[in-house]
């Protein structure tokens, strides 16, 4: 059915659709739309870098189903790029300190498992990439450097060297514009990328000459790796060399993507259509900082929720800063299997609205999840337990046949939330003595409840909770929920009452007020 791109409301389609306004079908000269998206290695890979992947694959993915052009997705690392600092979150950072300068292929791993620093990094964005089921090709800066492939667009740089300069001059401060060139000679005793000023340039022979350290005058090719781009050109050079139609990138680099595209024109290249994302902010509000570590790592989400989730918090309002760390795992979880659940009731429209849509390339799997991620944690925290039997009992319990088997995401969302209780509910579990007040509200929620049939649904039980708490002074019904919640489970923030207590069961929910009320 062909997609109304008048009515969706899904951002993915409406990107595609500038993409496919530059060929109106006709195939571009190297065969395919090239989608592409840039890593700088000089950190850990992040969830900014997997938001950037993900995101452009969903616009690929849309790009699909509106035009019939083949397509393509490059991840591209920026990995000839001199190491500027060294990372907080790395070890021998006395040993890497030695490298600064270095190009980051050039610098030893820390980690000791890679040939350098950057092939370190690149691999662990290839592995997490590929888990997740990418369809994409890797390219290295260093390899399109070395074996040469940049170097035509490299000549051209030299050839438009004033030109590109005045681009990017009214850019820079005062005391930089006077030391600027675009080429970074890497230097052929040390290695190390340099940012010095250039006394010759030779177009004929492709050649810059530059002074060193010592004085002496030092000429070297602008091709074969031996020089690199400052980067708002390298930028720009990397899209006319590729022939990019499509990257994404962040708001701080709103200015680059001008000065980039204004280069790009100038070396005889087509600007891609780009895409402005907010950026991450951590806890503190602070932008994440591959380098400082300060945000989620891919392995961090994934050791607490399913990847889908990950890619569902990235598909949500990419223009939107949003802050990301551990206390918004659970609620993308949710929504996630909320969101698969709907999928299969929905009409042909709406369901290239739906986020999954996206997530899965069009084809969300099958799944019946009958207990929320949030009402495991709230079993796991009240059973204070990391064994998945002891949930499955009360699982198995309150839908009748359910198993592991029957229900596999399910069963996947039980070891995460038992992880994620043990490492970010328990620790700060505070429990507190009940008020007077609060005292008497809940031995009458224990005597109602213990008046309800033991097959009492949830609603029937969420009625009693707010029908005693409706004959209490509570400010208002926020403050007996409150008061449960950090009375019975020690934590500010707890489930929906009725449903947990139909899961865990109104005789042992009943138990729970009972100790709760024998504490001093």
């Amino acid at each position: 059915m062909p997609v109304d791109l008048a009515t969706t409301k899904a951002w993915p389609f409406q990107e595609a659709a500038r993409v496919a306004n530059r060929y109106r079908d006709k195939t571009p000269g190297k065969g395919y739309v090239l989608f592409a998206t840039g890593y700088g290695p000089s950190g850990l890979p992040h969830i900014g870098t997997f938001g950037e992947v993900a995101r452009t694959s969903m616009v690929r993915r849309a790009f699909a189903e509106i035009s019939s052009l083949p397509t393509k997705l490059f991840a591209f690392s920026d990995d000839m790029d001199g190491l500027r600092k060294v990372p907080d979150n790395v070890p021998q950072r006395e040993m890497m300190a030695k490298f600064i300068g270095m190009p980051l292929t050039s610098v030893p791993d820390p980690f000791g498992t890679h040939p350098s620093f950057g092939q370190h990094n690149n691999a662990r964005l290839r592995s997490f990439l590929d888990s997740f089921g990418f369809e994409y090709e890797f390219w290295s800066a260093t390899d399109c450097y070395r074996r040469g492939f940049f170097d035509p667009i490299l000549r051209k740089v030299l050839e438009h060297y004033v030109a590109v300069s005045k681009v990017i001059l009214p850019t820079l401060r005062p005391e930089r514009r006077a030391t600027y060139s675009p080429f970074m000679p890497v230097c052929p005793k040390t290695g190390r990328v340099l940012q010095v000023p250039l006394v010759e340039r030779k177009v004929d022979s492709g050649t810059v000459v530059y002074r060193d350290e010592d004085g002496k005058l030092i000429e070297v090719p602008v091709t074969g790796g031996q020089c690199k781009l400052q980067w708002k050109i390298d930028w720009a050079m990397r899209w006319v060399a590729l022939g990019v139609d499509y990257e994404m990138s962040g708001k701080d680099l709103i200015d680059s993507i001008k000065a980039s595209s204004q280069v790009c024109r100038i070396l005889g290249g087509t600007a891609p259509e780009t895409f402005v994302y907010e950026l991450f902010l951590d806890e503190k509000g602070e932008k994440i900082s591959k380098s400082r570590g300060n945000g989620l790592t891919i392995e961090e989400w994934l050791t607490y929720a399913a990847p889908e989730s990950l890619a569902l918090y990235m598909f949500q309002a990419p223009r939107k800063a949003k802050r990301l760390y551990f206390d918004v795992i659970p609620r993308a979880v949710d929504e996630y299997v909320s969101l698969l659940e709907k999928f299969p009731g929905e009409t042909p429209e709406a369901r290239r609205d739906n986020p999954v849509w996206h997530i899965h390339a069009g084809k969300p799997p099958k799944a019946e999840v009958p207990v929320s991620f949030g009402l495991l944690l709230n079993l796991a925290s009240v059973c204070n337990t990391e064994d998945r039997a002891v949930l499955w009992g009360f699982i198995s319990r309150y839908v009748a046949g359910a198993t592991p088997e029957r229900f596999p995401l399910l069963d996947r969302l039980v070891g995460y939330a038992l992880r994620y209780y043990q490492d970010f509910v328990k620790p700060n579990k505070v429990f507190r003595a009940p008020s007077e007040t609060e005292r008497q509200a809940l031995s009458e929620l224990a005597s109602a409840l213990s008046g309800l049939p033991a097959t009492a649904d949830a609603e029937a039980i969420q009625f009693q909770v707010y029908e005693v708490g409706k004959r209490y002074p509570f400010a208002n019904l926020r403050d007996w929920f409150a008061s449960m919640y950090q009375v019975l489970f020690g934590q500010t923030e707890g489930p929906r009452i009725g449903s947990f207590i139909a899961l865990y069961g109104i005789a042992d929910f009943v138990t729970l007020i009972e100790g709760a009320l024998r504490r001093p």
